[in-house]
């Protein structure tokens, strides 16, 4: 797809315009978010990525459209993985719950620059090295393995822990553990101080970089065009911070969660060797977005619905043994 360098100034311009509005009618003042007002700005988000996805399939054909919603649709299954990090960085830096919304916002803006440059630094490799997709296609793969590893060990982080810049930032610059507000700095005794508040925001948005990792090479599976990856990388992160307070309380039920993220990972792996094969001169299949896009949705619905059964029946086994022990 042929976009100018007037499109991309007119596409970062509206992101940055639809931010501003969610910044103005929801996050100015600090307060505790409801799962109704979560609820109506992720359906608002939602519709928006929807309608760009439809001016694609207007402008640039089916195709473009499709490897959009199949990159968004992954993206943002990949990003509810976030969210239990997320829940895990806010519970140790104890944010309060009214400034958790201008943190997940601050933290998700920096997340997107970020990817901005990863995005970046991906086209440009594979514009010059085609075989970066066995590399990339040989990571999602491991990754997927990985995952399933995890799962079925069990093993869950239940502390968060600091990556190097934020621990860098901390020893050299003098901070205080105080939330003032959503003050960034304060001056106390004649010296400038950085709060909690900006730590933490640091925190989600440096993050967000290891699961870039994953990710970015991801979506370069379903599309290898760069204003697709940026666009559905944003619409994804944009309505992350109200999906937080809207699923925030149902993370822990989505027990399968890490099964789904791995097929889905694992299949975009195989994707890029077989494009990679192809790309070489090997007659090989080359898997279609249309089909890139029904398995990832129906991979995730599969894991919804058995991660809700799975949950149900826990829940019910671990009622029926407290009835057993208090005899009743």
């Amino acid at each position: 797809m042929d976009v100018s360098l007037n499109v991309w100034a007119l596409t970062i311009v509206g992101l940055c315009a639809l931010i501003a509005v969610d910044f103005f009618i929801g996050g100015r003042k600090p307060h505790a978010v409801s799962i109704k007002e979560a609820g109506v700005w992720t359906i608002v988000w939602v519709a928006l990525a929807a309608l760009f996805g439809l001016g694609l399939f207007v402008f640039g054909g089916g195709q473009a459209s499709g490897e959009f919603f199949a990159g968004y649709i992954t993206e943002k299954s990949l990003s509810v993985d976030n969210l239990f990090v997320f829940v895990l960085i806010m519970a140790k830096f104890a944010v309060p719950p009214i400034y958790q919304q201008r943190v997940l916002m601050v933290g998700v803006l920096i997340a997107l620059v970020l990817r901005a440059v990863f995005i970046g630094a991906g086209a440009a490799i594979i514009a010059n090295f085609s075989w970066v997709f066995y590399l990339f296609g040989a990571f999602l793969i491991w990754t997927a393995w990985k995952l399933i590893q995890d799962a079925r060990s069990g093993e869950e982080d239940e502390e968060f822990e600091e990556n190097r810049l934020l621990k860098a930032v901390e020893r050299r610059v003098p901070s205080t553990s105080v939330y003032h507000g959503t003050k960034l700095f304060i001056t106390e005794n004649g010296k400038r101080l950085m709060t909690p508040m900006l730590v933490v925001m640091l925190a989600i948005g440096t993050t967000d970089v290891l699961f870039a990792l994953d990710s970015i090479p991801a979506i370069f599976g379903l599309t290898q065009d760069p204003y697709i990856v940026f666009t559905a990388n944003a619409f994804a992160l944009m309505g992350l911070r109200q999906l937080y307070f809207l699923i925030g309380g149902l993370l822990k039920k989505l027990v399968h969660l890490s099964y789904g993220l791995s097929i889905i990972l694992g299949f975009i792996g195989v994707k890029l060797v077989l494009h990679a094969l192809h790309e070489s001169g090997v007659s090989v299949p080359e898997i279609s977005i249309p089909v890139s896009l029904g398995v990832i949705c129906a991979v995730l619905i599969v894991t919804t619905i058995t991660s809700l059964r799975a949950s149900k029946k826990q829940a019910e086994a671990e009622a029926a043994d407290r009835k057993d022990s208090l005899g009743v």
